[in-house]
């Protein structure tokens, strides 16, 4: 029922002047929120986004109004409440860290300063590090560690794009840059300042032959910034890629560190 009254709401915004339809879509984010609902879920290997999720967060924006909100001597002037309540919820949040209402912490979460954007789910255990972003819609599983400076982008258009996911139990290091849907499988160490897009070539060669990826990082993989060469009209020019050099040992503890993970394999980053 909901489902189908969002539906029309995003086909027909006039709508929203009904105070059931806002009501219904007020609640979508309230779910989102409290981690009822989530934007993409896993199905066993594969993951699926509901669309319906992403119609109700564009919706919200047009129901609330800009205002002025106060955190101390710090100043906002936006349409999205922050998420509150830190203390019951089990989070621990370092100031100034933000989280954006309709985002969701699980127990154990921690916040170094850092900002968490509209419909992210963040799972058990993690640690979001200092500056990192966590996108609209982005989905972090339980015990990941973004390390300083992570960009975990954000995607509510189209509404059929998956969102970035980070899987359980990845480290992913400095300055790294996920987005565009890409997706990190569970277990995989991404080392400093690796970017890794829909576009980007991730080529594993750990191997006699190279395995090349786009778009997903296979579990337990370590991974380093590379490139190679590719020709263009003006001549060859070396472009941005990704190197899955080998695999986490099983007998890795997973909260070993990025430095020993790569020491693993004698690559200093």
């Amino acid at each position: 029922m909901r489902e189908e009254i969002i539906n029309k709401a995003f086909e027909n915004r006039e709508l929203l002047q009904d105070l059931a339809v806002a009501q219904e879509v007020r609640n979508t984010i309230d779910d989102l929120d409290r981690g009822i609902i989530r934007v993409a879920e896993r199905k066993n290997d594969s993951w699926e986004v509901n669309q319906g999720i992403k119609k109700a967060i564009l919706l919200f924006f047009s129901l609330c109004d800009m205002k002025t909100m106060q955190v101390g001597d710090f100043e906002f002037y936006d349409k999205i409440p922050l998420k509150g309540n830190f203390q019951s919820l089990g989070v621990r949040v370092v100031p100034p860290a933000f989280a954006r209402y309709g985002s969701f912490l699980a127990r154990g979460v921690v916040l170094m300063p850092s900002y968490i954007n509209i419909g992210a789910y963040v799972d058990e255990g993690t640690m979001v590090d200092t500056w990192a972003t966590v996108g609209s819609c982005a989905q972090i599983g339980k015990h990941v560690h973004l390390s300083g400076g992570v960009g975990i982008g954000g995607v509510l258009e189209p509404l059929m794009a998956e969102p970035v996911l980070i899987e359980d139990n990845c480290f992913i290091g400095s300055r790294c840059i996920v987005v565009e849907g890409a997706r990190i499988c569970e277990g995989a160490v991404l080392g400093a300042n690796t970017t890794i897009t829909q576009s980007t070539k991730i080529i594993d060669v750990s191997h006699d032959e190279p395995i090349e990826y786009k778009g997903i990082v296979p579990a337990n993989s370590v991974v380093i910034p590379g490139s190679y060469t590719k020709h263009f009209a003006a001549g060859d020019y070396n472009v941005n890629c990704a190197l899955i050099i080998g695999k986490r040992k099983e007998s890795t503890d997973k909260k070993t560190s990025l430095n020993q993970a790569l020491r693993d394999f004698n690559v200093a980053v």
